[in-house]
């Protein structure tokens, strides 16, 4: 039993679903900045009130079985950085504690305060997930089994591409679920707001993916594309990874596009295919980077623990992980529905 690519699976399956549900409520946290009015503000809230905070197990999962299960990678990483990982880290907890206290506050100027502190927090939180993410696709400077960068290695125009594509991104997400949980005026203007998210994430996926190709030569040896050169052999049986994402997306365009006509179809597709287009585009960055783990320096195994520890948290992952998903699916099943005018939060 290959118990390090064991491990790297499952946390590639907790980051995934951090991204799509915490993604999913930070988008409806920025979308929150275009509310017309405070009833407004609080059906999108509303929408998200059940299951924001359970989200964010996700990312604990994640970052906590990275720790565990790979600490080299983990010893390495974490330097290089730090600092967008400690302004994420105090954008969620300042936007957790907006979400709160924007219900208690009586004075407009508070209530503006707050309200502006739910939005940035969101905004600041979704942007340095994708600093951080174009600083891992891009590589750290080793030194031996140590980081040996700067401290503002991880700021590079490639990190600010993928900082303002996971924005787009995530917006998507909350459009989308916006048209899932609501209905009237307020579908009608997530409908808007996903159109246009929808435009900025294609013409960053296409961005994104062709400045991932010049981040290493084996990257681009195994797309079997570049410059000057075009290997159909690599290039085809990958295809089907870029071609399902063009095809996901023009999908959801046109389901977006008919919501409130008689052509339109279920409002939970747009959500269901936006989850698709993010997963094209996971295992296209898989495809990129495997095996790596510390690109370009360190593969899965060179940064796995021993096996007899990998085996033991195994065991309480497989006891913990259904409950999770168990747990995770109940409440999204218990607040299935729209959300109508004055639900939310009432303490």
């Amino acid at each position: 039993m290959d118990l390090p690519l064991i491990w790297a699976f499952l946390i590639a399956v907790a980051v995934m679903m951090y991204v799509l549900l915490d993604g999913m409520d930070l988008g409806v946290g920025m979308l929150s900045a275009l509310a017309s009015s405070d009833e407004e503000r609080n059906m999108m809230t509303a929408t998200i009130e059940p299951v924001w905070d359970g989200n964010e197990t996700w990312l604990v999962l994640g970052g906590g079985g990275l720790f565990a299960a790979f600490p080299l990678a983990y010893a390495v990483i974490m330097p290089a950085v730090y600092l967008p990982v400690l302004v994420m880290l105090a954008a969620l907890i300042f936007r957790g504690v907006a979400f709160e206290f924007r219900h208690k506050a009586v004075r407009r100027p508070t209530r503006l305060f707050w309200n502006g502190a739910f939005y940035f927090g969101s905004l600041t939180a979704a942007f340095s997930q994708g600093v951080i993410l174009g600083a891992f696709v891009a590589g750290f400077e080793t030194d031996g089994r140590s980081f040996s960068g700067g401290a503002l290695d991880w700021l590079s125009p490639f990190s600010l591409l993928t900082g303002v594509s996971v924005v787009a991104g995530y917006v998507l997400l909350g459009a989308c679920w916006l048209i899932l949980k609501t209905e009237g005026e307020l579908q009608a203007k997530a409908r808007r707001y996903g159109l246009i998210a929808l435009a900025a994430v294609s013409v960053c996926f296409a961005l994104v993916s062709l400045a991932t190709l010049s981040v290493d030569p084996r990257v681009t040896e195994r797309w079997g594309v570049s410059m000057t050169t075009l290997d159909l052999a690599r290039l085809l049986p990958l295809s089907p990874v870029p071609l399902a994402g063009l095809l996901l997306s023009a999908w959801l365009a046109r389901d977006i596009s008919r919501i409130g006509t008689a052509k339109a179809g279920p409002d939970w597709r747009p959500y269901l295919l936006t989850v698709g287009v993010f997963l094209s585009g996971y295992v296209g960055l898989g495809v990129s980077l495997f095996p790596w783990l510390v690109p370009f320096s360190f593969d899965i195994w060179e940064t796995a623990a021993r096996d007899n520890a990998l085996g033991l948290m195994l065991v309480g992952a497989g006891v913990m992980l259904p409950i999770i998903l168990l747990y995770t699916a109940y409440v999204y099943r218990l607040f299935w529905g729209k959300v109508k005018p004055g639900d939310g939060y009432h303490g």
